[in-house]
C-alpha cells in the first residue's frame, strides 16, 4: 500500500501558486449563484473598481465582494453602508493576496422600498443639478425627417408608432433593445451610443408601463446622463406610472404613448400640408374671380356693340327719307365700326388660341417632330412638316437663305 502511493505521487504533476489559483478559479466560474444582504466597507479603488462586503442582517457571516467599475457605472446602484442588495455573480480567488471573493455580475436593489427609496435620492442629486430644468429642454426641429428609435421589437408600442406616424416621408433607424431585465441597462446604452455617432435629427426611446423594479433602466443614472448629453431632441415615450422614470424627466420631450410622441414628430408637416391646401383653395378662388372679371367685360363690350348697332339701324331707318347716299354711306360706316368692335372682342377671346393663329396664315414648322425656330435648326436635304389650319405639308429642303 505504501509503495502504490509513493508511486502515484511520482506521478502527481507539480505547478506553481499561480498555475494552481487559476486551476480553482476556473472551478470556482461554476458556482454561479445570487447573494441577498446588507452593504458595508465600501472602498473605491484607484482604477474606479469597487470593493465591498456582503453580510447577513444580525448574523457575523461576511463575504468580501468586487464590481468593475464599469458594471458599477452601468447598474447605477450607489453602494452605501446599510444598503440591501441582490449580487449575481461567481467567488474568485485574488492571487496576489491568496484572498477569495465575491465577483459580482450583476448588483440590484432587493424590495420595492430600496428601490424607492433609491430613485428619490438620484432624482434629488440629478434635480439638484439641473438635468430636469425647463430651460434645457429642446423642441423638435420642424420637417424633420432622420428619426432614430430604441425599443423592443417584442413590444405592442412599436406598432402604435408606426401606425400613426404618418405618410411623410420618414427615414426611421431602429434598433432593437431589450426595456427590462438584467441586460437592458447595456443595451440600451449601447444603442444611444450608436445612435450619437449617426445623422439622424431626433430620438425616440419607448416602452410600456411598468412596475419600479420593471424599470430599473431607465431609472439608471449613466442612462439618465447619457440622454441628457444627446447631441438632438430626445422624445422619452413610457406608458403611465405614479414615479415618472428619470429618463423621463430629463428627456427633452416626455410622453405616456407612442401616439402622442408621433403627434410630436409629425406636427410641422400636418401644419404645412393644411397651409398647401389653404394656399390652392386661394389660387383657385382668385384665378375663377380673375376669369369671371375678364368674361363679364368681353360680354359687357359684345353688349354695348350691339347696343350701338340698333341705334345705328334706326338712325338709318330714320334717316332714308332725306338720302340714300348718306343713308348708305351712315351704315357702311356702322358696320365697319360694329366689325372692329366684335374683331376687337373676338382677339380677347380667342388671345391664346394656337389654331386661330393658323387660321390667320401662321404656320408651324417642324424637323424631327422640333418646331423650326431659325435656320440653325435644319439642314439642307432633311425633310420637314409645315402645319397649317387644315392639315400638314411635308416638304423637303433644297435651299437655306438668310
Amino acid at each position: 500500500m505504501r509503495e502504490m502511493m509513493e508511486e502515484k505521487q511520482k506521478d502527481e504533476k507539480i505547478i506553481s501558486v499561480s498555475n494552481y489559483i487559476k486551476i480553482l478559479n476556473q472551478g470556482l466560474r461554476e458556482f454561479t449563484g445570487k447573494i441577498i444582504g446588507e452593504v458595508s466597507e465600501v472602498k473605491f479603488g484607484p482604477s474606479g473598481h469597487v470593493y465591498f462586503s456582503l453580510k447577513d442582517e444580525g448574523d457575523k457571516s461576511v463575504i468580501s465582494c468586487i464590481i468593475w467599475r464599469y458594471k458599477y457605472q452601468l447598474y447605477g446602484i450607489e453602494l452605501r453602508e446599510g444598503l440591501k442588495i441582490i449580487a449575481s455573480g461567481h467567488p474568485e480567488i485574488y492571487a496576489p493576496t491568496g484572498r477569495i471573493s465575491f465577483l459580482a455580475e450583476v448588483i440590484e436593489h432587493a424590495g420595492e422600498g430600496e428601490l424607492k427609496k433609491e430613485y428619490e435620492r438620484l432624482k434629488k442629486k440629478l434635480s439638484e443639478e439641473g438635468l430636469f430644468a425647463e430651460e434645457k429642454k429642446r423642441k423638435i426641429p420642424a420637417y424633420i425627417q432622420r428619426i432614430g428609435m430604441i425599443t423592443s421589437l417584442n413590444g405592442a408600442v412599436i406598432a402604435d408608432f408606426s401606425n400613426n406616424l404618418g405618410k411623410f416621408g420618414f427615414k426611421v433607424k431602429m434598433i432593437d433593445s431589450r426595456v427590462e431585465g438584467q441586460t437592458a441597462a447595456a443595451e440600451i446604452l449601447s444603442s444611444i451610443r450608436t445612435f450619437k455617432k449617426q445623422n439622424i435629427e431626433a430620438l425616440v426611446i419607448m416602452r410600456g408601463g411598468g412596475s419600479l423594479e420593471s424599470m430599473l433602466a431607465f431609472n439608471n443614472e449613466l442612462l439618465v446622463r447619457e440622454v441628457a448629453n444627446f447631441p438632438v431632441p430626445v422624445i422619452v415615450a413610457i406608458g403611465h406610472h405614479k414615479d415618472v422614470p428619470l429618463m423621463a424627466l430629463v428627456a427633452d420631450i416626455a410622453v405616456s404613448t407612442p401616439s402622442i410622441a408621433t403627434t410630436m414628430l409629425t406636427e410641422s408637416w400636418k401644419q404645412a400640408s393644411l397651409l398647401l391646401e389653404r394656399h390652392e383653395r386661394n389660387i383657385i378662388s382668385k384665378y375663377s374671380d380673375f376669369i369671371f372679371e375678364k368674361y363679364k367685360k368681353i360680354e359687357n363690350g359684345l353688349k354695348i356693340s350691339l347696343g350701338n348697332f340698333k341705334n345705328a339701324l334706326l338712325n338709318v331707318r330714320i334717316g332714308l327719307g332725306s338720302s340714300l347716299d348718306k343713308s348708305l354711306a351712315g351704315f357702311s360706316s356702322l358696320l365697319l365700326r360694329t366689325s372692329q368692335q366684335l374683331t376687337q372682342a373676338e382677339k380677347i377671346i380667342g388671345l391664346n388660341d394656337p389654331e386661330r393663329q393658323l387660321m390667320l396664315g401662321y404656320s408651324i414648322t417642324r424637323c424631327n417632330n422640333k418646331i423650326v425656330r431659325s435656320i440653325k435648326n435644319v439642314k439642307i436635304g432633311e425633310g420637314i412638316d409645315v402645319q397649317v389650319s387644315d392639315g400638314k405639308i411635308n416638304s423637303q429642303i433644297i435651299n437655306i437663305t438668310k
